[in-house]
């Protein structure tokens, strides 16, 4: 049978844009350009080697978001993976990472899966908690924040580095798994793989399809909210100190000023 891997990945505003919020205080997509999420770059990596070492695999990415999500999930596919899943609904708009995981848990289900593969937090969000919450809401166990993975005898197995420690996960699939920056360099598209991303299927599939009541996602569903906000302060100009002598002095002065001494 094969191996059947689902890649999560997630289409954010790009960190080198002016990024800032919208009235109703959710991210404000439409001002700034989007793109595949570095960090998942790594996971669709990570899956593509898993497959390539695998006698027979299937990879499909999935991504919930906008119309305009369907870039992220055209590089997954020209860097290599078979198929993708984008859920689009209008009621998903401002769904917080809880009702997120729910979500593609749902789709999860409805694509059929071996390994759910993540990256280790998206570079907008930056939480790091879906991987668990997903594989929680599917009842499978998780291995997370993995810098090596492999697939094997029915289980995946992998490292994760700590600052003190160095571990040695393993879980009966299905299972999920998330990689860290870590796990090595991802591929570039090649002209080949542009091409024939183009004619590879994207299904799509909205919160009907799923069995989702608009109620359960969406702003009105968050567990979590944005009280307030204000943008950050325009930089001021820096604090110049003249060596005329006693330059290391009034250097020392500063710092311990700021209390960094």
């Amino acid at each position: 049978m094969s191996l059947r891997i689902v890649v999560c990945v997630k289409y954010v505003p790009d960190a080198t844009g002016d990024r800032r919020f919208a009235e109703d205080l959710t991210t404000d997509r439409e001002s700034v350009d989007g793109l595949l999420s570095e960090l998942d770059e790594y996971a669709v990596e990570q899956a593509l080697q898993i497959a390539e070492d695998a006698d027979d695999a299937e990879i499909t990415v999935l991504t919930v978001g906008p119309e305009d999500a369907k870039d992220a999930l055209r590089k997954a596919l020209s860097m290599g993976a078979d198929k993708a899943v984008h859920v689009e609904d209008d009621d998903l708009h401002g769904t917080d990472v809880l009702g997120t995981s729910y979500v593609l848990a749902k789709a999860v289900e409805k694509t059929g899966y071996d390994l759910v593969v993540c990256g280790m937090a998206s570079t907008d969000g930056t939480m790091g908690v879906l991987p668990a919450m997903l594989a929680e809401r599917l009842g499978v166990p998780q291995v997370t924040l993995l810098s090596e993975v492999s697939v094997a005898d029915g289980k995946v197995t992998g490292r994760r580095d700590g600052d003190t420690a160095t571990e040695q996960l393993e879980a009966a699939l299905p299972a999920v798994a998330s990689v860290t920056d870590q796990s090595g360099e991802a591929r570039y598209p090649s002209f080949k793989g542009i091409m024939a991303a183009k004619k590879k299927p994207v299904e799509s599939l909205d919160l009907d399809d799923l069995d989702i009541e608009a109620e359960e996602v969406g702003l009105e569903g968050a567990w979590t909210a944005v009280d307030d906000a204000a943008e950050r302060p325009a930089r001021t100009a820096g604090t110049v100190v003249k060596d005329e002598g006693e330059g290391g002095k009034q250097l020392a002065d500063y710092l311990a000023g700021q209390k960094f001494l």
